[in-house]
């Protein structure tokens, strides 16, 4: 159990005490930036740390006694990966799509908010931050296209 409460903070990330959400998707954003993976490795990943990201958050949230936790910042990671999914590869792009996925994880617009609220467990953790994360990604495709 340890182990998966340790997934879920991503160490000592979502003990940072200002900001952990935001220092988890910095994380995202500086493995996205360091390792620049291929579109097929990109999904892989994705394919691999979204369940482990709804297990180790549910039982995270059981640990931690508290539904979806401020330490709990693996949904942010996996969220930011999936908001530059099939985005080019550039500073701009990856900072852009940063504050983007901030914005909409915090603000929370429809439905997102109602589906935080639905869903219990880890899949309520995850979910609300891939909605954000499909959001972003969507401006960043139109924005893409449009220029």
């Amino acid at each position: 159990m340890f182990i998966l409460k340790y997934i879920a903070t991503l160490g000592f990330i979502g003990y940072i005490p200002v900001a952990p959400g935001t220092f988890g998707t910095l994380t995202a954003f500086s493995f996205f930036i360091l390792l620049r993976p291929s579109p097929f490795i990109h999904i892989v990943i994705l394919f691999l740390i979204i369940p482990i990201g709804i297990i180790s958050s549910h039982h995270a949230e059981r640990l931690l006694n508290r539904k979806d936790s401020r330490h709990i910042v693996i949904d942010e990671f996996c969220g930011y990966l999936l908001s530059v999914l099939f985005i080019p590869y550039s500073i701009s792009y990856a900072l852009a799509a940063f504050f983007l996925f901030r914005f909409f994880d915090i603000l929370k617009p429809f439905p997102i908010k109602k589906i935080e609220n639905v869903l219990r467990g880890g899949t309520g953790v995850m979910a609300d931050d891939i909605m954000a994360a499909i959001y972003t990604n969507l401006i960043l495709q139109i924005w893409r296209l449009v220029y």
